[in-house]
């Protein structure tokens, strides 16, 4: 009769979808809505996508002998497509997730419940955080154990992108482009209608209408017959070009890519500092927190380097500098310097030991 005093409420529980499913849900929302607002599908984003997916693939990997070249390049697009990527450690080497769900404690993830596609269907297990290898970019304050994706965070330029391409490709496929109308004399027996449907597409051709020599307010109309007009739409009063390519400067700026670099009178000099901008900016940082995260859950000081792979940096410069390096060492050791002396004129500029530097 009192059993109702001790009853406990049951705790609810819920998953809050974060990875393929979540990403699934919202591009079906966009589609019923009628917009999708993504660029993934450009040029544009697919070639910053692949100098990312290149680049990791490409990394010199110290301390393990499990982040192969697959797994590499793997990270790289995931980290361009979706701002994170889950890893099932095992015997096997890393295992790549389709979905996960999480649960934390303090912010940080605790379990893992993983979804991994295999070709007969994907299956499901849970894991422990020390598990799992979670990579993740873009972080939310409000959500720190989700990742975001370049173009996510960037959404309103990707759309403006998105829709100036669909736009253009819609004109081109649709448009008469290079037609011409050219009147010509009456006829009974034309149906407008038709011919009007007619234009459609058609490109290039010689497109024929009714004549307008008519008699119109008492007196006939000026003669047009055999006068032919364009009818090829007038893109550059809607600056379309300016603004595409504002949009895809935009694009390559949220990758980390210098719009320069995709420029047709690019030279060897702004490639090396696009390679050189790119690599150090925004690669090489997310290459060292996999490192950190690599090195959290394999027990092993691990170390991840994207820039001498990728030769992101003055290679003339640099011999140049050891050149100079070299001559001043030998000048110290004619001088008879201690190497304390010597050690505190590096620290001066960031060469010496224990000079704090990166």
């Amino acid at each position: 009769m009192l059993g109702w005093l001790f009853k406990r409420d049951k705790q609810e529980t819920r998953s809050a979808a974060s990875g393929f499913t979540a990403e699934i849900m919202a591009a079906r929302e966009a589609y019923v809505s009628g917009r999708r607002g993504i660029a993934e599908l450009t040029a544009t984003a697919q070639a910053c996508i692949s100098m990312w997916e290149g680049a990791f693939a490409l990394g010199d990997v110290s301390g393990t002998d499990i982040l192969d070249r697959a797994s590499l390049a793997l990270i790289g697009r995931s980290m361009a497509l979706r701002g994170e990527i889950v890893f099932l450690i095992n015997d096997a080497g890393l295992i790549p997730c389709a979905d996960w769900d999480l649960r934390t404690r303090n912010g940080k993830p605790t379990a893992y419940r993983l979804s991994v596609s295999e070709a007969g269907g994907g299956r499901s297990l849970t894991a422990l955080a020390g598990e799992v290898l979670h990579l993740r970019i873009g972080c939310d304050p409000v959500a720190p154990y989700y990742g975001t994706a370049p173009l996510k965070r960037a959404s309103l330029t990707a759309g403006l992108l998105n829709a100036i391409e669909t736009a253009l490709a819609e004109v081109y496929e649709n448009a008469p482009l290079g037609s011409q109308i050219v009147p010509f004399p009456e006829s009974q027996d034309t149906d407008l209608e038709k011919l009007g449907r007619g234009f459609r597409g058609r490109r290039g051709r010689v497109l024929l209408r009714e004549s307008v020599n008519v008699t119109a307010a008492g007196g006939p109309a000026p003669a047009q017959d055999w006068r032919p007009q364009d009818v090829s739409p007038d893109l550059s009063r809607s600056l379309a070009g300016e603004t595409l390519q504002a949009s895809r400067d935009a694009i390559c700026s949220a990758f980390g890519v210098l719009p320069a670099l995709f420029t047709g009178n690019a030279q060897g000099p702004l490639v090396r500092e696009a390679q050189r901008h790119l690599a150090s900016w925004t690669l090489q940082p997310i290459a060292m927190l996999l490192a950190e995260e690599a090195t959290n859950k394999l027990g092993s000081a691990v170390m991840v380097d994207l820039l001498r792979p990728v030769q992101a940096f003055d290679v003339g410069g640099r011999a140049r500098a050891l050149s100079t390096i070299v001559e001043a060492l030998a000048k110290a050791k004619e001088a008879g310097l201690a190497p304390g002396d010597l050690n505190t004129a590096l620290t001066m500029v960031n060469w010496g030991d224990s000079d704090k530097a990166a």
